[in-house]
């Protein structure tokens, strides 16, 4: 319980945070780290699920408010249930990764990361997102049309003449990816504002209503923030499930 300390201390601060009801706090790392942007898009689906089994939500992420205002337009998650900060203090305290470490600096590290240097588990990421996975959920609707800022508008259903539906089919993933890409990239300042912590990893939290941990998950390296990056949700099945029987 001792390393969760600075993480109780804060959420004893914060309205709507006080114990006695599950919680959930994902800490994200930078605004702009395409974890933090897949990581909100696939809990938005599930929030009012994860509110009515009673588990308050909240995201802290390293950024300020311009770009978390940004961030939340952009992925849908609620702007009161995200809380920014300015470095990467509480990420340090809380035992998460500070991703691979150079004296040349975070950028050569940030590439390396990428690369699957220093950064479990990246590349097998990066590769299913374009072989796809039967294991995984299919990303998009086949009625859709996927717009990605780089491409053509799209409709979905290729997907579904490509490699066919129910589970997430080649390139889909990718074409996520390559539209948070986009976004970020399109306003890298807005998102972060200071390079000196994009190889900080983040991590999960799910804390019962006596503060004791019933799931804790640190990421160790890009396109980590789940033990199961097929179902990056799956730890909270149990409640999941819960309220769909209900």
């Amino acid at each position: 319980m001792t390393d969760l300390q600075p993480l109780l201390s804060r959420l004893a601060l914060l309205p709507g945070m006080e114990a006695g009801a599950p919680r959930l706090v994902i800490l994200l790392s930078q605004l702009g780290d395409f974890d933090s942007l897949e990581y909100a898009q696939a809990l938005v689906p599930v929030l009012p699920q994860l509110d009515r089994v009673g588990i308050q939500v909240l995201a802290i992420a390293i950024g300020d408010g311009a770009g978390a205002d940004r961030f939340c337009a952009f992925t849908g998650f609620p702007r009161e249930r995200l809380q920014v900060e300015a470095d990467a203090s509480l990420h340090r305290a809380l035992g998460c990764s500070p991703g691979l470490q150079l004296p040349g600096g975070p950028w050569p590290a940030l590439f390396l990361m990428c690369a699957g240097i220093g950064s479990p588990g990246t590349l097998a990421e990066v590769v299913r997102g374009y072989t796809g996975d039967r294991r995984a959920p299919q990303c998009f609707d086949d009625e859709a049309v996927v717009e990605t800022g780089v491409l053509p508008a799209f409709p979905a259903a290729l997907f579904q003449r490509a490699g066919g539906r129910g589970f997430q089919r080649p390139f889909e993933l990718a074409t996520v990816r390559l539209r948070n890409m986009n976004e970020v990239l399109r306003h890298w300042r807005t998102y972060v504002p200071d390079d000196r912590f994009i190889t900080q990893r983040g991590g999960t939290f799910l804390l019962a209503a006596d503060n004791s941990p019933l799931y804790v998950h640190r990421d160790r390296g890009i396109l980590g923030f789940s033990a199961t990056m097929h179902r990056p949700l799956a730890f909270l099945d149990p409640w999941l499930q819960a309220d769909a029987a209900a």
